[in-house]
């Protein structure tokens, strides 16, 4: 019997079926790390087996301190290992290099691979459930309706997997919706772009009025003169990551 409540306002849904556990441990097997960061342990379905790795230093982010208690009472060695806060809020808990995995709660799913993104020189992979729209939307590619800002920032610095679908049956309470287990990698070469902040404005800029010709959504950004040029004939879903970094050195 479980002691503990499932909160709405936090998202929760409990990962309770252990083939699917399986399968996201043998695809974080396939990866060599020393540290790894678990976001979201909740009730410890997935904690339980991240804690048997041996020669790994865990640690595990949670929020809501009723799992914190929980999970310290049900998994003596996570003793020590908790870091009782928002992962939005936290520092990097290694100064090396570490994996992050999760099944990532739905409502700030976006918000943390933000902050993987502001990690990405400490995070070379990531595993982590999300509600399978947004899972396709980290993982599609340009001329999807699925591509967007997520993919270009996301895809920038990493190479995403899309590796399962995890049906709702296999929480506890069942989400609305079906799940997906994705992989990300760091590129080993990146494209260079003029900064970092050119790069999101201008990747936000284009897709926040996607339907339009890219000439009409980021005129604010390029001299008028440069606007002729052939690629801002194009929609935003059309640009590649390489193409979006280019036209960074272009911009105003």
């Amino acid at each position: 019997m479980q002691d503990y409540t499932l909160k709405k306002s936090l998202g929760q849904h409990f990962l309770k079926d252990e083939k699917i556990l399986e399968k996201i441990m043998q695809a974080l097997s396939q990866t060599s790390f020393t540290r790894l960061l678990e976001v979201g342990p909740g009730g410890g379905a997935l904690t339980k087996h991240l804690l048997q790795l041996q020669g790994i230093e865990f640690k595990a982010v949670e929020l809501d301190e009723e799992k914190v208690v929980y999970l310290e009472k049900t998994y003596p060695d996570i003793q020590g290992k908790l870091i009782h806060q928002s992962i939005l809020e936290t520092a990097p808990p290694f100064e090396a290099p570490f994996t992050v995995i999760g099944n990532f709660p739905y409502n700030i799913s976006s918000q943390i691979l933000f902050k993987v993104l502001d990690w990405k020189e400490l995070v070379p992979s990531v595993f982590g459930m999300f509600q399978k729209e947004v899972a396709q939307r980290i993982a599609s590619k340009e001329g999807s309706k699925d591509y967007g800002i997520l993919s270009v920032l996301i895809q920038a610095h990493y190479e995403v997997t899309y590796l399962f679908d995890v049906p709702a049956s296999a929480f506890n309470p069942p989400p609305k919706v079906i799940s997906g287990v994705i992989e990300l990698k760091r590129r080993e070469t990146t494209e260079a772009v003029a900064s970092d902040k050119k790069f999101k404005l201008l990747v936000k800029t284009a897709f926040n009025q996607r339907r339009k010709m890219l000439r009409n959504a980021v005129k604010g950004l390029f001299d008028p003169e440069y606007l002729k040029d052939e690629i801002f004939n194009k929609r935003a879903e059309q640009l590649s990551v390489a193409d979006f970094a280019r036209l960074t050195f272009k911009m105003q």
